[in-house]
């Protein structure tokens, strides 16, 4: 119980990604982790933790075997779920109502945001005397809603409905002149002619909860994908040291592609590889061959069939929910795994008496994709993709199985306490 109320909490204390990097960081530096600054000189020495941010809103952390350099295990997830972000000038008057212009981020399920407490979270960009200071902020409160239409004026509703971003899903904020600004500001603790720049989200209200007969599965906005990215942060802190490189990835914006400075898209993760190597002294051409000899699991949760339509699902790679650790595959490639990299994960959740199970999508729905794929384009390695089989993803409020959690925190933690040996010509030990 202590780890699902861990995930819990974690989920409840992250609306958006920033305060999901930072729950990170914050856990990071009780283990004893040291922070870095990219636009600093990193010492780095043998037997040393360390962890580094970008944009504040992703998080790269790694552990240094006292051998000095050697190969990475790492574990990557993001911080990012589907939501709505505030436009530039998001206050708009209709009706007497004072409403926030949004638009969508990620492919979320539009619907499920109707008629539920909404709040603001984010950053703000604010002018002091020094110059410009980030701050994250949460108003914390019932602050929006997102009213539907009543049936008596669409009668077909519930034949299906085709929402509009901009002309249906418009939240209201208050009486006209309501200024959300003012209460962003306020809840930051700073004035609000001091704020100069901003990146808000609209989140969902609805705490975590245990559900079903047992309280065996959890429902709560954004396991996608903080399940993952707090059950790989624990595994990494639970793990024993090793004699590789452990890396814990958080990276933001996977649900928009990836493609931003702090995105899996971008160089974040070789450059703090490379610099690793070199604040190291590695010798030329050690990155390459540590590259070569390294694995990375893309950790991303999955599709557990939905009762109500199973035929939407492949009828030999159907996943459940407390079922285990989801292995999944694509021709496609929109995920990593391939043969050798799936036999090598599942070998070792064997080993560590942890449940496995393998997805794959019906040959003619495309599915979705994760950042696996996406990073090793900058940082080519062996790679694995796996997840923990949820419901309703994209929803404003998810389904997993809760027995889940430990699971892929033993599987992850048993990764980064094996030795993997890539010794080439497809041949590997662990």
């Amino acid at each position: 119980m202590d780890a699902i109320r861990g995930l819990m909490e974690f989920i409840d204390a992250a609306p958006t990604a920033f305060h999901a990097a930072q729950l990170a960081a914050s856990a990071l530096e009780g283990a004893g982790y040291q922070k870095l600054e990219e636009q600093k000189t990193w010492a780095i020495a043998p037997g040393g933790r360390y962890y580094v941010t970008r944009n504040r809103s992703s998080v790269i952390a790694f552990r240094i075997p006292k051998r000095g350099f050697a190969p990475f295990q790492i574990s990557a997830s993001h911080g990012d779920s589907p939501c709505f972000k505030l436009k530039p000038n998001p206050e708009k008057a209709s009706q007497g109502l004072a409403q926030l212009n949004v638009e969508k981020y990620g492919g979320m399920l539009m619907s499920t945001w109707l008629d539920r407490p909404l709040s603001v979270a984010g950053r703000l960009i604010v002018a002091g005397e020094k110059g410009l200071e980030t701050r994250l902020v949460n108003v914390d409160r019932d602050l929006a809603v997102i009213p539907n239409l009543p049936i008596h004026f669409n009668r077909s509703a519930n034949d299906g409905v085709a929402f509009n971003a901009q002309a249906d899903m418009l939240p209201v904020i208050g009486a006209e002149g309501a200024d959300v600004m003012a209460a962003v500001a306020e809840a930051a603790g700073v004035g609000k002619d001091s704020v100069v720049g901003s990146d808000l989200f609209l989140y969902n209200r609805d705490r975590a909860a245990l559900v079903g007969a047992e309280g065996e599965f959890i429902c709560a906005p954004r396991l996608d994908d903080l399940a993952c990215a707090y059950t790989s942060l624990r595994a990494l802190l639970d793990a024993k040291p090793s004699n590789h490189i452990d890396v814990y990835c958080l990276f933001d914006n996977e649900e928009v592609g990836s493609g931003s400075k702090q995105g899996a898209g971008s160089t974040l993760l070789i450059e703090a590889l490379r610099r690793v190597a070199l604040a190291l002294d590695a010798k030329p051409q050690a990155l390459e061959a540590a590259l070569a000899a390294s694995f990375l699991v893309s950790a991303d949760n999955a599709h557990a069939a939905h009762p109500n339509h199973p035929e939407k699902y492949d009828e030999q790679n159907r996943v459940r929910m407390n079922g285990g650790v989801v292995v999944k595959s694509n021709a496609a490639q929109k995920y990593t795994s391939d043969g050798l990299s799936a036999a090598v994960f599942e070998g070792i959740c064997k080993r560590a008496c942890v449940p496995t199970q393998r997805f794959a999508n019906r040959s003619d729905i495309p599915g979705g994709s994760t950042l696996g794929n996406i990073a090793l384009s900058h940082a080519s390695m062996n790679a694995v993709d796996i997840g923990l089989a949820q419901l309703a993803m994209h929803s404003a409020r998810e389904t997993m199985g809760a027995r889940d959690v430990e699971h892929m925190i033993h599987a992850l933690t048993a990764f980064h306490e094996s030795e993997i040996r890539i010794m080439g010509d497809g041949n590997l030990e662990f």
